[in-house]
């Protein structure tokens, strides 16, 4: 394949009907033709191999802001510009920081979230089975809007301790939040991300005050503990993260639901899998996340001159890691355009890797095993209203979610 046809970085998002329609054969064709491929639109890198993306991923040599890369490696990246009076652990979450701060920050802020996440499954029953009670006997539904949608907010709400009326003030502002990843919003989504982003500051502004008068059983508290106990995270630090973990914790596990829950739709050899053996819950999350991730890529910087299977890669050239991609590729998975939930057990690059795996991961998992098979548990018949219709895959660049999902329920 010539170099002017392989595809742009515009060509590897959503925003492209082709491979919005089936991203897996886009990403196939440049794996085979260039896995480790300039992309002179955007100026960055993509890497596309398993090996390779496993690779990059885990060397913990190589940076993780954005704005450590070359100009030219970062022309579709749209970041405020920084204020340089300030620490970056102050302008951003540990999505992007590098150590020492990232660890400072991700290490006590992990814990308290993971102690939490460890004793949660009992209240995540109760926000399926309320989800589920919505629905009823309705015979046809959006399952996105009455299911997916609201029990990720839920739950990351509950575990910030906040109140079930601002719930729908949260999914608005979470919306908005995420846009902040999407480098060709327009002005009306910008303004949205901006509004949202002021919305979030001045809440756990108040929150955080609150909690230290009035202590809670919740992460906030949590936080505020560990700040009293001598632990160097500040107000501000603790603001911006905990707003990541918001936003972390509603679109990508709303979509990581939806996209289950249509794949067994889709598969009914593998929803029957599920339903003789519910122990089988793990492994069908694994599979979904293989198979049909809500994450397209992450990216590194590289600290220094360096090659990737033989191509070179310049000290701060952006690197791009197509998790798509590596999760179907067939040095690493078997079958790997099949989806199975009792395939050999490899490890998917959905999470990520390395220091900067998700923070969010043990919670997505959770949600993801009780909300799917208690699901099909309750709608044993559950099925798409319209087989032939296109699905409404969202166009946000870099995710993959269904904007809406009709489906008629058996009951």
């Amino acid at each position: 394949m010539a170099d002017d046809a392989l595809p742009t970085i515009l060509q590897l998002t959503p925003l492209d009907e082709d491979y919005r329609r089936d991203p897996a054969a886009v990403l196939a064709k440049l794996r085979s033709a260039c896995p480790v491929h300039h992309d002179a639109f955007s100026g960055a890198t993509f890497v596309s191999r398993y090996s390779d993306v496993r690779s990059v991923a885990t060397d913990l040599t190589l940076w993780r802001d954005p704005l450590r890369a070359d100009p030219e490696s970062r022309r579709l990246q749209r970041f405020d510009p920084p204020d340089l009076n300030l620490p970056r652990s102050e302008t951003f979450s540990i999505l992007t920081l590098d150590d020492p701060d990232h660890a400072r920050i991700r290490g006590p802020l992990s814990r308290a979230l993971y102690a939490r996440v460890a004793k949660f499954k009992p209240e995540v029953e109760r926000i399926v089975d309320e989800a589920l009670d919505r629905i009823g006997d309705q015979a046809e539904v959006d399952r996105m809007d009455l299911f997916c949608v609201p029990i990720p907010i839920d739950v990351i709400a509950s575990i910030l301790g906040v109140p079930h009326d601002r719930l729908e003030d949260f999914r608005d502002w979470s919306e908005g939040l995420i846009q902040g990843l999407n480098p060709f919003r327009n002005p009306d989504q910008t303004a949205h991300m901006e509004r949202s982003s002021l919305a979030l500051t001045a809440y756990f502004t108040e929150a955080l005050a609150d909690r230290r008068a009035h202590p809670r059983d919740d992460l906030i508290s949590d936080m505020v503990r560990l700040q009293s106990e001598g632990t160097p995270i500040s107000d501000t630090e603790l603001r911006i993260n905990l707003t990541a973990l918001l936003v972390g914790g509603n679109l990508t596990t709303t979509d990581l639901i939806g996209n289950g829950a249509r794949l067994l739709m889709l598969n009914p050899s593998e929803k029957a899998k599920l339903m003789a053996d519910p122990g089988l819950a793990a492994a069908l999350v694994e599979e979904v996340l293989r198979f049909d991730p809500p994450v397209d890529a992450t990216s590194r910087v590289a600290s220094r001159d360096l090659e990737i299977s033989g191509c070179p890669i310049a000290k701060t050239r952006s690197v791009n890691l197509l998790l798509r991609g590596a999760n179907r590729d067939p040095d690493a998975f078997e079958n790997p355009d099949a989806f199975d939930i009792t395939r050999k057990k490899v490890p998917h690059m959905s999470f990520g890797g390395g220091a900067h795996i998700c923070i969010g991961a043990p919670l997505a998992r959770l949600e993801a095993q009780v909300a799917l098979p208690r699901l099909f548990a309750r709608y044993p018949d559950l099925a798409l209203a319209d087989p032939t219709e296109e699905p409404a895959w969202r166009k946000l660049p870099f995710f993959r979610g269904l904007e809406t999902l009709r489906v008629r329920t058996g009951a």
